[in-house]
């Protein structure tokens, strides 16, 4: 690293968990993150300040009005404009080391799998359920970490599928795919902006953690948050021997 980076992440190294080769690992890590919305914009936003060296930003969708109130990576200027690329620009500004990619189309499982390949570390920020079981089932066939998060109205909670480990529990563990799931979306029932916040800053949280392997995971265990009260639950996940994504 040269002087400048070395001021930039001097708070890191000399914390004696990360240090000179933990942020070398940041620097030479490259981070997944499917959506760029409320979640997606503050798991970015520190991820990119971290140091990570390598960010690939899904989104298909464009920057709204609607979405200013919690999606902070977007800005007015960039309303009308692919979040992806909205996203890329504003991380640039934060840490111009960092190599952003983004993509603005819809992918479909075996473009997002290729995506996914290349990659340290998935992190869900995404809000509908087909994707949250597609990055499932595609995280554990790579045998890649993936970082669960979700949010809506005043609650939100947060949990990792660690598929390098044998005995770790997926996302179909949790919530059996029954096809009849109804889908909670932001548009429809709103969200108190902090709680994005808080969630996608653990998931950034996790996702360092796994790459510089740190302390423990939230791997088996799912985080959960109620914002009025400030409440916060830890439930145990077991891996189900009959899921017919992760089971033998």
């Amino acid at each position: 690293m040269i002087d400048k980076k070395l001021i930039r992440y001097s708070r890191h190294i000399l914390l004696p968990d990360i240090e000179y080769e933990g942020q070398l690992n940041l620097i030479n890590s490259h981070i997944l993150i499917v959506g760029a919305g409320g979640l997606g914009s503050s798991a970015s936003i520190y991820l990119a300040a971290a140091g990570i060296g390598k960010i690939t930003i899904c989104d298909f969708d464009k920057v709204d009005l609607s979405n200013l109130q919690r999606q902070i990576l977007h800005t007015d200027k960039f309303i009308g404009i692919n979040k992806a690329l909205s996203a890329k620009a504003a991380l640039k500004e934060i840490n111009p080391e960092v190599k952003v990619f983004g993509i603005e189309k819809k992918l479909d499982i075996k473009e997002m799998k290729n995506v996914a390949k290349e990659v340290d570390v998935i992190i869900d920020c995404s809000d509908n359920f087909l994707t949250r079981y597609s990055l499932n089932q595609i995280a554990y066939d790579l045998k890649k970490p993936l970082v669960s998060g979700a949010a809506i109205g005043f609650d939100g909670q947060v949990s990792v599928f660690d598929f390098i480990n044998q005995d770790s529990p997926c996302y179909q563990c949790l919530f059996p795919d029954s096809g009849e799931d109804e889908e909670l979306r932001c548009s429809d029932h709103g969200v108190f902006s902090p709680i994005v916040g808080i969630i996608g800053c653990m998931q950034a949280a996790e996702a360092m953690k796994l790459i510089l392997k740190v302390g423990k995971s939230l791997m088996g265990r799912l985080l959960i948050l109620e914002a009025k009260d400030m409440d916060w639950k830890t439930l145990k996940i077991i891996k189900d021997p009959h899921c017919k994504v992760c089971s033998k």
